[in-house]
């Protein structure tokens, strides 16, 4: 790295493939920021958990986490909810909002995401309703976003400087407490294309990074120590 990498925003998305919420600072676990990802909405009829690959309706959202470990789903019309009629009837499919535990969820991703085709499907692990077992905690720079919006990839955080490829492989400390280890670089998909509030839909966000950086953007890691985050933390090699 060439320069010191110090965190200017952390992320939380209490509910899988919906907008998230803003934190000054963070407890985190095992499975990552606590409470990211801890929910998720399931597709009764297709035994998977819904993100905004298959169902892209799910990023007009927005989901907060309670005081008592609940979540809560501002549905587009300003609804809050956290009822399963309710966001059944807004998706127009029978959904239950159901919270990460022993099994992880079935997900899908289009191989050919210029044309929503060609889906594939996997298991993600247990404890979070995160897509891979590698990937905890997801960790960018300013420099490797250029001038993309954030939230089109989802990362919990945001970094100063640059040079964070140059960190898969190895263990870093964040603050005084959490230890990670960053273990890939992580894949991109269609999700990155999807509209959102205030983004249209964009198919050259992930030409460009299959270019470019070989459908590679942002490292994840999982956590080998946890503890306590906050902006202006220090990211760096141990």
């Amino acid at each position: 790295m060439t320069n010191s990498l110090i965190i200017q925003e952390i992320w939380r998305f209490p509910v899988k493939s919906v907008g998230g919420e803003q934190l000054r600072s963070a407890a985190v676990t095992e499975f990552g920021i606590a409470g990211d990802r801890g929910w998720g909405i399931f597709d009764v009829e297709t035994g998977t958990v819904l993100t905004a690959r298959r169902s892209p309706e799910l990023l007009f959202a927005q989901a907060k986490l309670q005081s008592d470990g609940g979540v809560l789903v501002t549905l587009p019309d300003g609804t809050e909810t956290a009822d399963d009629a309710a966001l059944s009837a807004w998706l127009d499919r029978s959904v239950e909002l159901r919270r990460a535990g022993d099994e992880g969820g079935t997900y899908e991703v289009p191989l050919d995401f210029e044309n929503d085709e060609n889906w594939v499907s996997w298991q993600g692990p247990a404890g979070a309703w995160h897509d891979s077992a590698r990937s905890r905690l997801s960790l960018i720079t300013q420099s490797s976003l250029r001038d993309w919006d954030h939230l089109r990839f989802r990362t919990n955080l945001i970094l100063s400087g640059s040079g964070e490829d140059e960190l898969v492989g190895s263990t870093i400390s964040v603050g005084e407490d959490v230890e990670l280890e960053v273990t890939k670089q992580i894949d991109r998909c269609v999700m990155v294309t999807r509209p959102q509030p205030g983004l249209e839909r964009d198919l050259d966000v992930l030409r460009t990074i299959n270019k470019e950086r070989e459908s590679l953007l942002a490292i994840g890691a999982t956590v080998a120590a946890s503890g306590t985050i906050s902006e202006g933390d220090v990211v760096a090699a141990t």
